[in-house]
């Protein structure tokens, strides 16, 4: 019997759209759920799970700024790995985003969730990291001070710490981000972050510490929808010897204004919206360059 070439060039793409519907389609997480009054000493928290948790995977804890500091859990997904994973950016991890209703990180408070997170979830326990920015920078130094061999690694942008005892910092990857110009927290503050750790293990082989040029305060949240954060942090585990450092990319401008392409806002790509929007401030532009040719006409009548 032979076989009708349409026919059987039908059957063979109708095969290869079945295979391409059951196959991965890279990490996806689920929608983030809220968990309020859950865990006793604890904070209110989001946490987003990945789809697919037929393995452990890793967990990231953002601690946020002061601005999102309250009673009200949806300020928490305004900027950050949250807000990440909604404009599409792919994280293969668990996010776990508490809320502090005010004051500073208590790293008390923070363990506990870890320690909830750790029992309630599928989570790989060699792959543990703390991120924050700004009073959030000081809440993840402070963690991390406290709890160094519950990390795999910790990042803390323009930020500080409060911790009497700094040196826990020297026993865990590092990756410290601040501008020099930062007028709402100092450099300063980072600068003796990095001393203390110098000073507890000679030269800080852990620690990346970037003072960057020209970066104000609020600039550096665009490096939680970046790739090549996310592949900083997943680069290390407990269970490397001597748990070095990995390195980082280079913060500068270049990186950080690409931290939007190919995601989006509200539904439209960021590309999409940002050509809109120059559309839009072109034709204003045009209207207003022929309202004031008209109006010198007739000043000149």
């Amino acid at each position: 019997m032979k076989r009708h070439p349409v026919n059987y060039l039908l059957f063979q793409l109708l095969s290869l759209t079945l295979l391409l519907a059951v196959l991965p389609c890279g990490a996806k997480n689920k929608p983030p759920e809220r968990h309020v009054g859950e865990v006793k000493g604890g904070y209110n928290f989001w946490l987003s799970a990945p789809e697919d948790t037929r393995e452990e995977k890793p967990l990231i804890i953002f601690l946020h700024g002061a601005s999102l500091c309250g009673s009200n859990l949806d300020r928490v997904k305004r900027y950050g790995p949250l807000d990440a994973l909604a404009r599409g950016r792919e994280i293969d991890a668990y996010i776990l985003a508490p809320q502090n209703p005010g004051g500073a990180w208590r790293p008390e408070s923070v363990k506990r969730l870890l320690d909830w997170a750790k029992s309630s979830c599928r989570v790989d326990t060699t792959r543990i990291y703390v991120v924050g920015m700004s009073l959030g920078g000081f809440g993840t130094l402070d963690f991390a001070a406290r709890y160094p061999e519950e990390i795999a690694a910790a990042v803390g942008i323009c930020g500080g710490a409060t911790a009497s005892d700094l040196s826990g910092l020297s026993r865990l990857p590092l990756w410290i981000i601040h501008g020099i110009p930062d007028r709402a927290i100092p450099i300063s503050q980072s600068d003796r972050v990095a001393k203390a750790i110098a000073e507890a293990d000679s030269g800080a082989p852990r620690l990346i510490y970037e003072r960057v040029p020209g970066l104000n305060h609020g600039r550096p949240a665009r490096l939680f929808y970046l790739p090549e954060f996310y592949d900083w942090l997943f680069a290390h585990n407990l269970s490397e010897p001597e748990r070095p450092v990995h390195p980082a990319v280079k913060v500068d401008d270049t990186l950080l204004n690409r931290a939007y392409i190919g995601l989006t806002s509200n539904g439209v790509s960021k590309s999409k919206s940002a050509r809109k929007k120059s559309k839009s401030v072109q034709k204003n532009s045009k209207k207003s360059s022929k309202k004031r040719s008209k109006t010198k006409s007739l000043k000149k009548k």
